[in-house]
């Protein structure tokens, strides 16, 4: 039986104590080994695919049908152009920390209520427990926690230093502005800070973060917008332009800062109030100016009765050409009296027939002294003797009752009555 030697790592003889291991044993024992670190090795491969599957999925991101997305790398925006942003979809970019995908919602309109001009109010006055008097409050405004604006007074003149020339008004009011993202690089550069932690809706978080930008931006509008109306102005007559120069100004700002934002709507949420504390005089002065304008509105509509009475729609534009009012070409007033109606019109149709008439007759007469004017040259006085007959001869026909009185020569006499009728029967048809 041959003897095996074997030699350690050092090639040195095994010893004894070596010598006493079997073979068989440190075959196995090698064996087990060599199988333990393969299923090691091929575990570690697979974890190792799966973190690999796993950071090539995180890269998968889906974009909403309302949102528009961009992609950095290192920070930075890629792409160029309208490649910078994703639509809505699926879409794959290479994972955080290399890359990072920003979602903004653009298609969504954001509803925001400013009540900073609002008066405060405990839970107590929000219900409808009747009218304002009843309720409680100070009896000046608390600069601390009660919101309003400045109107200017009703002469908008620095130098004019009269009673009651430049005083102030104040009134309460509340906005509501709709807005939405309109670019969305703009805004992601020079707005967007917030930093969405899992679990957090990105559209709220957003929101929030837009809030107080909004706030200041619209803030500084209405006040630079108030203040160039009279309180009347801004309670009753002018909130359509107050709320388009509102939105105007906001818009600017939006633009000037580049922010991104577009301002759908700006609106009065509530219609501006008088302070509480002068409530009272605040009613009386509405019911003072709804008489007021009462009486004008009567003034109004008789004025325009009487203008249709006297010459029709074209009344009051014809009162302003003959006053001077209004310049027209001759053309125009004369088509403006063309449609003239009512009293005008009859008037107007009087003086034409009476004008008609007296044209014509003159006319007439001139004829006639024409013809009759060579006869006169001939034989003047015998002319105007049978002139004078032929006037006498007619005035007298026309006169149902002749009388011709006599005198006497000393003043004293008979009067002789002589009855020049017309035939009776020729009176009694007349009459009839």
């Amino acid at each position: 039986m041959k003897e095996h030697k074997h030699k350690n790592g050092n090639d040195e003889p095994l010893t004894t104590k070596d010598k006493e291991i079997p073979t068989d044993e440190f075959d196995h024992a090698e064996k087990s080994l060599s199988e333990a670190l393969r299923i090691s090795f091929a575990a570690l491969k697979v974890i190792m695919i799966i973190f690999v599957l796993a950071f090539v999925g995180s890269g998968f991101q889906t974009v909403g049908p309302d949102e528009r997305a961009l992609v950095l790398y290192f920070g930075k925006i890629n792409g160029i152009g309208e490649e910078r942003l994703l639509g809505p979809g699926l879409h794959w970019v290479y994972p955080y920390p290399i890359g990072e995908i920003v979602k903004i919602p653009v298609e969504k309109q954001v509803n925001l209520a400013i009540d900073y001009f609002w008066y405060y109010q405990d839970p107590s006055e929000l219900l409808p427990e009747g009218p304002i008097n009843s309720r409680r409050f100070g009896r000046t405004l608390n600069p601390i926690q009660d919101g309003y604006c400045l109107t200017r007074g009703e002469q908008n003149n620095p130098s004019n230093n009269t009673a009651g020339g430049n005083d102030y008004g104040i009134v309460h009011c509340k906005w509501q502005v709709i807005y939405n993202i309109e670019d969305p690089e703009r805004f992601f550069r020079n707005v967007y800070v917030p930093e969405i932690k899992p679990g957090d809706v990105s559209f709220d978080v957003i929101t929030s973060s837009v809030y107080p930008l909004l706030l200041s931006v619209v803030s500084d509008a209405v006040v630079s917008t108030m203040v160039n109306y009279t309180i009347d102005e801004v309670l009753f007559s002018s909130q359509g332009s107050i709320t388009q120069d509102v939105k105007r100004l906001t818009q600017n700002k939006l633009e000037e800062i580049e922010s991104g934002l577009k301002v759908a709507s700006i609106q009065l949420s509530t219609p501006p109030r008088w302070p509480r504390q002068v409530d009272a005089a605040f009613q009386a002065s509405i019911q003072a100016r709804q008489m007021s304008q009462t009486v004008v509105d009567e003034a109004k509509g008789y004025r325009e009765s009487t203008l249709n009475k006297a010459a029709g729609p074209v009344a009051k534009e014809l009162v302003d050409v003959i006053s001077g009012q209004k310049n027209v070409s001759e053309q125009q007033e004369d088509f403006l009296w063309s449609q003239v109606a009512g009293q005008a019109q009859e008037k107007l149709a009087q003086a034409r027939a009476y004008r008609t008439e007296v044209v014509e007759k003159a006319k007439a007469n001139a004829e006639y002294l024409k013809s009759v004017l060579p006869e006169y040259r001939k034989r003047p006085q015998l002319f105007i003797q049978e002139l004078y007959r032929d006037t006498i001869e007619t005035v007298l026909t026309n006169v149902e009752e002749k009388i011709v009185i006599q005198p006497t020569e000393e003043g004293f006499g008979t009067d002789v009555w002589i009855m020049l009728n017309r035939d009776p029967s020729i009176k009694k048809e007349q009459a009839d």
